[in-house]
């Protein structure tokens, strides 16, 4: 197919990027340096518009398509993938008419969905499996790479196989929305340790999603270092109602080396909040949650 090379050499950059960055990537000092090929820079896609055809393309398929962090894609969610509406103005349109080649040709696209401002989950490889011109709008599936890391290639999954892959795509699309939107409110930083390096952040639910009150939201979350989130989920470490960090007796009392003497200097420490008041964490929520921490001991 045409610009099959150019579509592998965007999807191994992507790669790199996702273990760079973690699950979202930056636009700025991550997805804007574009991607190599054939001794030049390929950009993966255009913030200023949803639908991306490159420069560098020989075939007349879209090689991105965006959607901003203001779009509400949860409502154009489907079994089988996302509905993505065409650019106003004629069907006819450039960028429409690369969007509808993409499923006559049915070319492996890139999904970038900001998760917040100036960040981008993109899901790759996915599909244009439908086109409708009357409602102006096509469906997206994901697909998934085989073979060999050297020599990946994607496909297009059976139907069957393409709901579970649909399913899973918006299980990790709605995590990184909420990861996107913890981490924005904590400024990109650890509320216990204040460690700033964002691809060792994670977005801790205080109650968890399958409980009563413990939806995917900003209130109901705590931007934790990987360690913080790991001793968080274990009830090694608490966080009051009053926003104060408790470490577990039984931690308090091991000698462990450094790191658990680390750990243990934050004991009775204040949390660092969000600068907004009304994205910090419920505190009904973390009564909850910390009433549990201290029934493990």
């Amino acid at each position: 197919m045409v610009d099959d090379g150019l579509r592998a050499a965007c999807f191994a950059s992507l790669d790199v990027l996702c273990a760079t960055h973690g699950e979202d990537i930056p636009y700025r000092g991550g997805l804007e340096a574009g991607f190599a090929f054939r001794r030049a820079r390929v950009p993966f896609l255009s913030p200023q518009k949803g639908i991306f055809r490159a420069a560098a393309q020989q075939g007349e398929a879209a090689l991105s398509i965006n959607t901003s962090a203001k779009s509400p894609y949860d409502d154009q969610e489907t079994p089988d993938g996302f509905y993505y509406a065409y650019r106003s103005g004629s069907i006819d349109q450039p960028d429409n008419r690369s969007l509808r080649a993409a499923y006559a040709h049915a070319a492996p696209l890139v999904y970038f969905i900001a998760t917040r401002p100036g960040w981008y989950k993109p899901l790759y490889p996915v599909y244009v499996v439908g086109d409708d011109p009357v409602s102006r709008r096509v469906l997206v599936s994901p697909g998934r790479m085989i073979g060999p890391l050297d020599e990946r290639a994607p496909v297009l999954p059976a139907p069957l196989e393409r709901q579970y892959a649909a399913r899973e795509a918006k299980v990790r699309l709605h995590q990184a929305r909420f990861r996107g939107r913890v981490l924005d409110a904590y400024s990109n930083r650890c509320t216990i340790c204040r460690l700033r390096e964002t691809p060792l952040l994670d977005a801790a639910h205080i109650l968890g999603d399958l409980e009563t009150r413990g939806e995917p939201v900003v209130q109901n979350g705590l931007s934790l270092c990987s360690i913080h989130h790991r001793a968080f989920d274990q009830n090694l470490v608490g966080v009051s109602p009053e926003y104060t960090v408790t470490i577990s007796k039984r931690l308090l009392e091991d000698e462990d080396g450094p790191m658990l003497e680390l750990l243990k200097t934050f004991h009775d420490h204040q949390i660092v909040l969000p600068t907004h008041r009304k994205l910090r964490p419920d505190r009904e929520r973390l009564a909850a949650r910390f009433e549990r921490f201290l029934a493990a001991g």
